[in-house]
């Protein structure tokens, strides 16, 4: 077990109309050393039964685990401590990868290494967001991720293990939405380089039942891991890093998330309602930076109901 280079890692959950196709894309790489394992969050399908039929006919490494029924991140979590890999990659049951994705990955690593990728909706694909360098530290690309001047994902990521184990980096239990954005920006700052590919070699596959878009409010929670990195960061001597979560990224996760509610026509009042309950308000006027984006949080603060009744007139020009 020494040759293993990368353990893959794949939380699964009731997904046996898609795991199929997930485990076949990560066994057909054409990189070599490495291993699958596949954690079975307590399935109540045939997903375990699809998992070990489709593995035990490929040459590939691998463990399947079973578990009662705990979360993704129990199930991430307890991956890693299984794994053998001297780097971890991540790829939820649903999604697939391209023959390329870990030797993209594993092509000039550092502590890190990073793909794109691109989000399928129904017929809808989304635009990569290519880099225009090929090396970047790890302070600076959490700097641009809170700036939100890239758009990001924790499981483009190839994460060196010794990084991930030797610093007890792992997800947070019960969390449902930001636990793994809060897993990647936690490992980042004990790493010092990212090896960037422009290579997409991700799908990252938006289904209509997904935990995201059936927790209602809880999108809003993704400010309690901010909050949280924020204390993390000033206890790892980040304090330039701690303030931008602050002054940056809250706000601009909380506007993004209120938008994402309205346009999803759920009740304004009920919306505000819940933003007052969170005291997000407050946390939304901290922000500096971008003067656009000042503006909108001036004008949508100064009177919510009128900013999105002009919002809506003028078909989203004011943002």
């Amino acid at each position: 077990m020494s040759n293993i280079k990368v353990s893959v890692i794949i939380p699964v959950y009731n997904c046996s109309q898609y795991i199929g196709e997930t485990l076949k894309s990560v066994i057909n790489q054409h990189f070599h050393d490495f291993e699958i394992i596949v954690v079975d969050d307590g399935s109540t399908d045939n997903s375990l039964e699809i998992i070990n039929e489709t593995l035990k006919g490929s040459c590939v490494q691998y463990k399947v685990i079973h578990q009662e029924n705990a979360g993704v991140s129990v199930a991430r979590n307890r991956g890693i401590d299984v794994s053998s890999g001297e780097y971890l990659v991540f790829v939820d049951g649903d999604d697939y990868i391209l023959p390329n994705h870990l030797s993209e990955l594993y092509y000039g690593i550092e502590d890190f290494g990073l793909i794109q990728f691109v989000k399928k909706d129904g017929d809808d694909v989304s635009t990569p967001n290519y880099f225009d360098f090929e090396y970047i530290s790890t302070d600076d690309f959490i700097e641009k991720e809170l700036n939100m001047e890239i758009l990001f994902n924790f499981f483009q990521l190839m994460y060196k293990a010794d990084i991930i184990k030797n610093n007890n980096v792992y997800f947070t239990p019960g969390v449902v939405y930001g636990e793994d954005t809060e897993f990647a920006l936690k490992a980042l700052i004990y790493g010092d380089k990212i090896h960037i590919s422009n290579e997409v070699t991700y799908h990252y596959i938006q289904r209509t039942d997904s935990a995201i878009r059936t927790t209602e409010f809880r999108r809003f929670d993704i400010v309690d891991i901010f909050e949280d990195l924020v204390k993390f960061y000033r206890l790892h001597g980040k304090n330039n890093l701690a303030n931008l979560i602050v002054t940056s990224r809250i706000p601009r996760a909380i506007f993004g998330n209120m938008n994402y509610f309205i346009y999803s026509c759920y009740g304004f009042d009920e919306v505000m309602y819940v933003m007052k309950k969170k005291d997000l308000f407050t946390k939304l006027s901290k922000f500096k930076g971008d003067k656009k984006f000042s503006l909108k949080i001036k004008l949508f603060l100064l009177n919510p109901r009128l900013y999105y009744k002009l919002w809506f007139r003028f078909k989203n020009s004011i943002d």
